[in-house]
């Protein structure tokens, strides 16, 4: 069966009056564009440079800080490293008071004065092969605590760390050049590096055996306090790497990645030094957005320019091309007014150009066409009403006739009440019927007048055929065409019951706007072949005449979405739906 129409989707058009101004503005707009974005990309470029640059330069300050620091370190084990008298004592093998009186009074001086020599806040600790010396330590050996042990020193035999494996790994040693900076022992908890040296006697310099290991503990935070990413800018990142790989200090919050620096590092600028003679990296990462900040004011004056030209190019190229965009709108305008059925809309041009003529024949045009659809109209309904009376002629006679003779015989057998209460209702249904030649009724007549049907049909046949109304209470003050009910529930009777007993259901319910009434049975069904032919009919075929015709009244009253529509599987029973409008 055909479906209520959708109504199809305006294609989408770029205006007439914007296509005239589109050439205008694609040759004045695009180059001043183009020069705009040419000339900050020179300017970013310049600006990444110049920040690189900064940024070289401080890294280089920051490097210079850590070196110095460092070399303050290393100084300090340069003192004891070099002290010929020192290397004499820790040579010297004497047991006994002797031993108390070098330790006491030439070792542990020596250690004091080196100790004390640097404003950096150190820890020392020294392992001495002479076991003849004695072991003088603050705290244990196995914990540590080189934050206590701060301006101070420890001195262990060098038994203690012969099995330590930063012992055992130290490189062979070259005079005066072998030494290593590293995390060993608990420096890691306390965020903390120790510079590791052998203490040599060098009486022999092609023989340079160790009698001793120095350990100098150093705050990292103290050590890379020039490390500050607030120097380079906020959103920066600075990290110390060592030579293999590992991370020693970090400033500046980002999310880290495998590598130490952030996650993305495509959105940042990547700036490294080297530090020291250990091949430490310093590596700065500066997010792009601090360049952006230096060119920030050069592109919002760029694109300002861009801006204004735009406005003042559209401004123009609309003034220019508003005296034909108007009159084009206009129309248009008149041509969708026709197209969606309103054929009263005109217009009206002055001058006698090629605009005032289209005017004056689209009028024209609208005003025979509106006369047109309004004659077609007109004969519609007169047909589709004569259609009705024609069918009303066929049927009513004939149910009039089988009426009359079921009230016959009940007045033969004597069945005074049924034939009563048949007599009325009939009276009642063709009252309804008539409706004083009124084509629009309301729904409480069309469902009275169903009900008056149905009343003299379970009158004469008993219990074989039962009836339930589902009906809305609100839908009754709104109107109907008359005589859209009572058909389907005849055929219902007619062409869906087979001997067995059978069940009809009337519902109707208002939805959104509408109004949907369903009559449902469970009679014998019909095929969708049969269906197709009601709403289709091929080949002189006149079957479902009084279907089409409800079809095509409801249509023709309220448009081509509403109507009725049919479901139905052979066998277990037929589904009909008629939408209306919800009228009052």
């Amino acid at each position: 069966m055909p479906t209520a129409g959708i109504p199809s989707k305006r294609p989408k058009y770029i205006p007439f009056g914007y296509k005239l101004m589109l050439t205008y503005m694609v040759f004045i707009i695009i180059p001043v564009i183009a020069i705009g974005f040419f000339s900050h990309s020179m300017y970013q470029d310049s600006i990444r440079v110049q920040t690189r640059n900064n940024i070289q330069g401080t890294l280089v300050q920051m490097k210079d800080n850590i070196e110095y620091k460092m070399a303050d370190v290393v100084r300090i084990s340069d003192m004891l490293y070099g002290d010929y008298s020192l290397i004499q004592q820790l040579r010297n093998y004497e047991k006994g008071w002797e031993s108390y009186e070098r330790t006491t009074k030439i070792v542990m001086p020596k250690f004091s004065i080196a100790v004390h020599s640097t404003g950096l806040h150190i820890a020392m600790f020294l392992f001495l092969a002479n076991d003849t010396y004695p072991e003088v330590y603050y705290g244990s050996f196995a914990q540590e605590r080189p934050d206590l042990l701060e301006g101070n020193f420890n001195i262990y035999h060098l038994k203690r760390i012969e099995e330590k494996a930063w012992h055992v790994d130290f490189p062979p040693e070259q005079f005066g050049e072998t030494k290593v900076w590293q995390r060993v022992e608990r420096d890691m908890e306390f965020k903390r590096i120790s510079l590791l040296r052998r203490l040599v006697d060098f009486q022999k310099p092609l023989e340079l055996k160790e009698i001793g290991f120095m350990r100098i503990s150093v705050r990292t935070e103290e050590l890379f306090q020039a490390v500050d990413y607030r120097k380079i800018g906020n959103g920066s990142a600075l990290i110390i790497k060592d030579e293999y790989g590992r991370v020693l200090y970090r400033s500046g919050e980002m999310p880290p990645s495998p590598s130490g620096g952030p996650n993305n590092e495509a959105e940042y600028l990547t700036i490294t030094e080297s530090v020291g003679d250990q091949s430490w990296q310093l590596t700065a990462f500066v997010p792009l957005t601090v360049m952006e900040r230096d060119s920030q004011k050069v592109r919002m004056f760029i694109f300002l320019i861009c801006f204004l030209c735009l406005v003042i190019f559209t401004f123009a190229g609309m003034f220019i091309s508003r005296y034909f965009s108007l009159r084009i709108n206009k129309i248009v305008f008149v041509l969708n007014a026709f197209r969606e059925g309103d054929l009263r809309k005109r217009m009206g041009y002055r001058g006698k150009d090629e605009f005032s003529q289209i005017a004056s024949a689209l009028n024209e045009m609208g005003s025979n066409i509106d006369r047109l659809i309004e004659q077609v109209y007109v004969a519609q309904i007169e047909k589709k009403e004569a259609e009705l009376e024609s069918l009303q002629a066929q049927i009513n006679p004939h149910f009039l006739y089988n009426t009359l003779s079921s009230i016959s015989r009940l007045a033969q057998f004597g069945e005074v009440d049924k034939l009563q209460r048949m007599v009325l209702d009939l009276a009642k249904f063709y009252r309804l019927s008539l409706n004083e030649g009124r084509t629009v009724i309301p729904i409480r007549s069309e469902l009275e007048q169903v009900q008056a049907y149905m009343n003299i049909q379970m009158t004469k046949f008993g219990d074989s055929v039962s009836v339930f109304y589902d009906i809305d209470p609100e839908i009754v003050k709104y109107v109907t065409v008359k005589l859209i009910l009572q058909p389907f529930i005849e055929n219902a009777l007619e062409h869906g019951w087979f001997g067995t007993p059978i069940h009809i259901r009337l519902s109707g319910k208002k939805e959104g706007d509408d109004i949907v009434f369903k009559i449902i049975d469970d009679g014998i069904g019909m095929s969708p072949e049969l269906i197709r032919q009601i709403f289709d009919p091929v080949d002189g075929l006149n079957t479902g005449f009084g279907i089409r015709n409800v079809h095509s009244r409801i249509q023709l009253h309220f448009g081509a979405r509403y109507g009725v529509t049919i479901g139905s599987r052979p066998g277990i029973g037929t589904t009909v739906r008629i939408l209306i409008p919800a009228r009052r």
